[in-house]
């Protein structure tokens, strides 16, 4: 790397290329984004538009950062890149610009690139359509391997993967498909569709991104076919694009368990904040509840004060338990597990774990308390109250996902400080209720 750095300070041309097309693509792309701007700026002058998109194709930052690099480049230089990167990635990047910027790097583009670029530019964001390639390889049923392998030999450069050959008829219907060692071990005058698997598993141009991923873990494929409603092969969605998508829907879901719209550490605290501020709003609202609650039973504080003592105990118990149960259920849903009976089952597990965990932490408490206070109905209160909190926060924890994935909300918007807060009030009812039902046995 230093030796690269030495030859684009010294303009040395040649032996610059020479090491960095030595590199592998990902580390090319790392070792660009690594640079200061003015010596990015050279490597444009050095390196050709198609050297370019290899890099492109490779980079791995946040998607607002294409705007600055870019902004670096001279704009017929773009279009040639957008042009020789793969159709996916370069819609991914054109997905970040003004939609009038955009359209100007298309017209420069020759047409049959620019076509290909706006036919994936139309599909809804998130779909299967918005991740596909349209860059695969494609033969008839009717045809030789002989012949097969020729158009193989001929699309193979170009094509995003060629670990997998597609079947189409004279519809460009999809019909069947057959891995490249099913093509090479065949004899050449074998007719494709004898030897073609007609059971092809392909996904909806307008599916979910997160049931793709599923559908490609759940039969490890290296890519998987987009088909429309007609069953017409418009393209193909490899492994790689399902990795980006795995990483983007859990650093999502993670951000939402957090009560965090979207995580970026790019972004200035104002941003940051705006972002943050909504649920947070919410939640303290939602925390003025629970203090009023308190407030309702501030008789029973007045007279039996110790109560105040096991608020933020029974109150954090709750919380952290209900938050173990809601990842749980979101994990569940994530993963597609979730027909009727293994709702149920989920339910009755965390609920029967709930019982169990309460009756072992109020045991430990309801001794703990008699101890250190020597007040053996204190401490049975505390135990019984931590029970009852404990099982019913568990419950809770995964119902609350549950009743949002009905409501076709995203589930892991019941985040930890939300299942937190809710369990809060349901453990401030249940303490100072019993509390205020037993008074004549505490004082």
């Amino acid at each position: 790397m230093e030796k690269i750095t030495k030859a684009l300070v010294n303009e040395n041309i040649d032996e610059f290329r020479q090491l960095f097309l030595k590199l592998h693509p990902y580390d090319r792309a790392k070792f660009y984004v690594e640079q200061s701007p003015e010596v990015r700026k050279r490597m444009y002058y050095y390196l050709s538009p198609g050297e370019m998109a290899e890099i492109f194709d490779h980079l791995d930052i946040e998607e607002d950062e294409y705007k600055t690099y870019l902004s670096e480049m001279d704009p017929s230089f773009i279009a040639q890149m957008l042009a020789q990167m793969y159709a996916d990635n370069a819609v991914d990047v054109l997905n970040e610009l003004d939609k009038k910027e955009a359209a100007s790097y298309l017209t420069m583009m020759g047409d049959e690139a620019a076509k290909e670029i706006k036919d994936l530019l139309h599909y809804k964001e998130y779909t299967a359509g918005s991740i596909m390639t349209t860059e695969y390889i494609a033969i008839h049923a009717n045809q030789t391997v002989r012949s097969a392998m020729q158009i193989l030999k001929k699309e193979a450069l170009h094509a995003e993967t060629i670990y997998y050959i597609y079947v189409i008829n004279e519809h460009k219907q999809l019909v069947g498909v057959l891995s490249l060692r099913e093509l090479i071990v065949s004899d050449d005058d074998q007719m494709i569709h004898d030897i073609m698997n007609d059971q092809v598993v392909s996904v909806l141009v307008d599916e979910d991104q997160e049931d793709v991923a599923r559908k490609m873990k759940d039969y490890d494929f290296l890519a998987l076919p987009v088909v429309d409603a007609a069953n017409h092969l418009l393209g193909i969605i490899t492994v790689d694009d399902i990795v980006d998508v795995i990483s983007e829907e859990a650093s999502d879901d993670y951000s939402k368990l957090a009560g965090v719209a979207d995580v970026d550490i790019q972004r200035s605290p104002l941003d940051a904040a705006k972002k943050r501020l909504p649920w947070l709003i919410i939640l303290l609202f939602l925390g003025m509840v629970t203090a009023n609650l308190i407030s309702r039973f501030e008789e029973t504080l007045q007279k039996i004060a110790i109560l105040a003592v096991f608020i933020p105990l029974i109150a954090g118990m709750s919380g952290n338990t209900g938050t173990q149960s809601l990842a749980v259920a979101v994990r569940r849903i994530a993963m597609g597990d979730f027909s009727k009976e293994s709702k149920w089952k989920m339910i009755v597990r965390e609920a029967l774990t709930g019982v169990i965990i309460g009756a072992t932490c109020g045991s430990v408490i309801m001794v703990v308390v008699y101890i250190w206070k020597h007040e053996l109905f204190l401490g049975l209160l505390v135990g019984v109250a931590l029970f009852a909190t404990l099982t019913v926060a568990t419950v809770a924890g995964a119902l609350i996902p549950l009743i949002m994935y009905r409501l076709r909300i995203d589930p892991a918007v019941a985040s930890g400080p939300f299942i937190t807060t809710i369990n809060d009030i349901i453990s401030i009812l249940i303490y100072f209720g019993l509390a205020t039902m037993f008074m004549n046995y505490l004082l």
